[in-house]
C-alpha cells in the first residue's frame, strides 16, 4: 500500500492549481471541486510565488508545499485551509536551479532541481514552516541528446511507497537514481542507480498501488519504461519498454510525453502526452507488468503538463499549459475510457492538487 507519509495528489472538495507568473499565471488559484460533476470552480488567487511549477500537500499538516521555478529556486511553505492560502514565512531557498519538482516525507521537503541538475532537502518545523540551509546533492553525468542532454536535469523526487528510500528521475543522464535519505541531517546517500535508454530523457514516474511495480515516463523519445521495485533492497529493475502512442503529430513534429498517473485501485495507468496533445490509458488489470492501450482521447487543449486522478478514480484532472486551462473527464471504473466532462481557464496552468 502507498503510504500517507509523503505529500498528497489525490483528494476531494479542493484543488490547488500551480500557473507560471512569467506566462501570465496567477500564481496558485484554489478552486472548489463542485461534488456533483467534479468541476472546478475557481475561489480565489495567491500571487506570492513566483512560477509555482509543482505543488504538494502535506496531509498531516495541511501545509501547501510550492516550488518556485526560478534561476535562484526555492519552495513556499502555506497552510491551506479551504479556499484560504497562509503563507508560513518567506520562501526559502533550495541551493539549485530551476526546481520542478517537490514532495515531502519524514519532516523534510524534497526538491529535484532541473535547471542545475540535483536533488535537495529542506528541514520542516512543527508548524510546517521551512529552514535552510538546504542540503543538496548534485548529479553527475549526460546523454546523448546533444540539446537537452548536455549535463543532468533532475525533474522528480519523491519517496518509496514505504518511505525508506528517496527515488529521482534524471531527463539528462538517463537514470533514476535510487537514495537513502538521513533523515537528522537531510542529506541523501546514492544507493544505486538504474540506467535507462540511452537519449530517452526519463522524466516522470508513478508506482503502483501494490508499491512493487514501477512505470517510468520518457521525454525525449515516447516510450514508458515498466520497472518493478524491490523495496527492501532499494533496487529498480527495468522490466520493459512500452510504445507511448503518437499518433495525431503533424509531419516533422514530435511527442514530449509528460506525466504518468495510476489509477488509485491499481486498473489502469494514464500518461499524457505533449505535442500530440492526449491522454492515454493502458489496461493494468491483466498484468501490472503488462500494460494494454486502451484508450487516446484529446486533452481538451495543448500542452498538457500535468495530470491528475482523484481519489475516487472515476475523475481525471488535466492541465494544459499552452491553452491555460484545467480540463476534467469522467472515467468509466470498468474499461477506463475517458469522457470529457468540462474545462475552466487557468492562464499557464502547471500543475494541480487535490485536498
Amino acid at each position: 500500500m502507498v503510504s500517507a507519509e509523503h505529500g498528497g495528489r489525490g483528494g476531494g472538495r479542493w484543488a490547488y492549481i500551480g500557473s507560471f507568473t512569467a506566462g501570465g499565471g496567477d500564481g496558485i488559484t484554489v478552486a472548489e471541486v463542485r461534488d456533483e460533476d467534479g468541476a472546478l470552480v475557481p475561489r480565489a488567487t495567491v500571487a506570492t510565488v513566483e512560477n509555482p511549477s509543482w505543488l504538494a500537500l502535506d496531509p498531516g499538516t495541511g501545509v501547501l508545499y510550492a516550488a518556485s521555478d526560478t534561476e535562484r529556486g526555492a519552495v513556499a511553505a502555506l497552510r491551506a485551509e479551504g479556499e484560504r492560502l497562509t503563507p508560513l514565512g518567506p520562501a526559502v531557498e533550495v541551493g539549485g536551479e530551476g526546481p520542478a519538482y517537490v514532495d515531502v516525507v519524514g519532516g523534510r521537503v524534497l526538491t529535484a532541481h532541473y535547471g542545475s541538475g540535483g536533488v535537495g532537502t529542506l528541514s520542516v518545523r512543527e508548524d510546517g514552516s521551512l529552514t535552510g540551509p538546504p542540503v543538496v546533492l548534485a548529479h553527475r553525468g549526460s546523454g546523448p541528446d546533444p540539446e537537452r542532454q548536455r549535463g543532468p536535469h533532475a525533474h522528480q523526487v519523491l519517496p518509496d511507497p514505504g518511505g525508506r528510500w528517496v527515488l529521482s528521475v534524471d531527463l539528462g543522464t538517463d537514470s533514476v537514481r535510487v537514495c537513502a535519505l538521513d533523515r537528522e541531517t537531510g542529506a541523501l546517500r546514492v544507493h544505486a542507480e538504474t540506467a535507462l535508454r540511452a537519449g530517452s530523457g526519463p522524466r516522470h514516474l508513478a508506482f503502483h498501488p501494490d508499491g512493487a511495480v514501477v512505470y517510468v515516463l520518457h521525454e525525449l523519445e515516447p516510450q514508458m519504461t515498466v520497472c518493478r521495485w524491490e523495496a527492501e533492497a532499494g533496487r529498480l529493475e527495468p522490466l520493459a519498454e512500452v510504445a507511448v502512442d503518437t499518433t495525431g503529430l503533424a509531419a516533422g513534429e514530435r511527442a514530449y510525453p509528460s506525466v504518468v498517473s495510476v489509477s488509485p485501485d491499481g486498473r489502469f495507468v494514464r500518461a499524457a502526452v505533449r505535442g500530440s496533445d492526449r491522454v492515454l490509458t493502458f489496461d493494468l488489470t491483466g498484468d501490472a507488468e503488462k500494460p494494454q492501450l486502451v484508450d487516446a482521447v484529446g486533452c481538451g487543449g495543448s500542452w498538457p503538463r500535468d495530470l491528475v486522478t482523484d481519489a475516487s478514480g472515476r475523475r481525471v484532472y488535466v492541465v494544459n499549459e499552452w491553452s491555460g486551462d484545467i480540463t476534467w473527464f469522467h472515467a468509466d471504473p470498468e474499461t477506463g475510457r475517458l469522457v470529457r466532462a468540462g474545462a475552466v481557464a487557468v492562464p499557464a496552468a502547471a500543475c494541480l492538487v487535490l485536498a
